[in-house]
C-alpha cells in the first residue's frame, strides 16, 4: 500500500508521499513515488502514484518518451494542467490494459495518481486522477487530494487545510498526516518525500524524510507532546475533582 497527498494553498502547492512498496516480515522495500517533471521558466508538475508498481514504471517511461518524442500531446505540450490531467489518465488506462493483456496473472494492475503543477501564466492545480481514467480538481472547500492509504492521515487534513495557510505550515500538516498514517498501517513507511512548488516559481523544492532525520525526529516528539499536553487540559468530568 502507500499514501500520497497534494495540498493547493494561495501560496503553491505541497505534495507528500512515503516509499514503502512491500512490508512482509522479511522483505521491505522502497520506492518513489513522486515523480517531477520540471521544465524552468515553462511550467513545473509533480506526479504522485499509488497502486501497481510495475504500470507505475511503465507509465513513467510512456510520459518521457512521449515528451522525448514530441508526440502531439504530452506533459510538457499540453495547454493546460486540466489537459495534461486528461492526457495522463487516457495514458494510465492504456498502460494498464496493454500489462494486463500480457499478463496471465489475476493481479490488479490499475494505479491512482495524483497531478500537479503550474504552467506558466496560469493557476497552480492539483487533481486527482482514477484508475478509469476521469480525473477531479481540489476545491477551496477541500484543497488537497489523497490517494492510497488515505484514511488515518486525513483527520489533520480536515481541520488545518484552508487556502490563506501558509505554504510550510502546509507542509507540516503533511509530515503530520503521514506520520499518523505510519503509525496505523505497516504497509506505509518512510523515507518520506516532500515536495514544495510556490506559486509562480516554476521550480520544485524536495525534501526527504528519514526515520533519522533530526528534523523529522523533532516535529513527531513536539507534535506526539503537545496532543497529550491537550488531552490533559480538556475540560475535567463533573465528578472528578479539580
Amino acid at each position: 500500500m502507500t499514501y500520497c497527498l497534494a495540498i493547493k494553498v494561495e501560496e503553491g502547492l505541497v505534495f507528500g508521499s512515503d516509499t514503502r512498496t512491500s512490508a512482509a516480515v522479511d522483505d521491505v522495500r522502497t520506492y518513489n513515488k513522486a515523480h517531477p517533471f520540471e521544465y524552468p521558466g515553462e511550467r513545473a508538475f509533480i506526479m504522485l502514484s499509488a497502486g501497481n508498481l510495475a504500470t507505475t514504471q511503465a507509465l513513467v517511461h510512456r510520459i518521457n518518451y512521449d515528451i522525448e518524442s514530441a508526440a502531439p500531446l504530452n506533459l510538457r505540450n499540453a495547454r493546460s494542467a486540466f489537459a495534461a490531467a486528461e492526457y495522463l489518465g487516457a495514458l494510465s488506462v492504456s498502460t494498464t490494459r496493454a500489462i494486463a493483456q500480457l499478463s496471465q496473472s489475476t493481479a490488479d494492475f490499475r494505479v491512482s495518481l495524483i497531478l500537479g503543477g503550474q504552467i506558466a501564466g496560469q493557476e497552480p492545480e492539483i487533481y486527482l486522477i482514477y484508475p478509469e481514467g476521469n480525473c477531479i480538481s481540489s476545491s477551496p472547500e477541500t484543497p488537497f487530494l489523497q490517494i492510497g492509504e488515505v484514511k488515518y492521515g486525513k483527520p489533520i487534513l480536515d481541520r488545518a487545510i484552508h487556502p490563506k495557510l501558509g505554504l510550510h505550515d502546509a507542509a507540516r500538516c503533511a509530515i503530520v498526516s503521514l506520520d499518523a498514517t505510519i503509525k496505523s498501517n505497516l504497509s506505509v513507511g518512510p523515507p518520506l518525500d516532500l515536495a514544495f512548488l510556490p506559486r509562480n516559481t516554476l521550480k520544485i523544492t524536495h525534501l526527504r524524510l528519514d526515520v533519522d532525520t533530526p528534523y523529522y525526529q523533532e516535529t513527531k516528539e513536539i507534535w506526539n507532546k503537545q496532543q497529550m499536553d491537550a488531552l490533559r487540559n480538556l475540560p475535567r468530568f463533573p465528578w472528578e475533582g479539580k
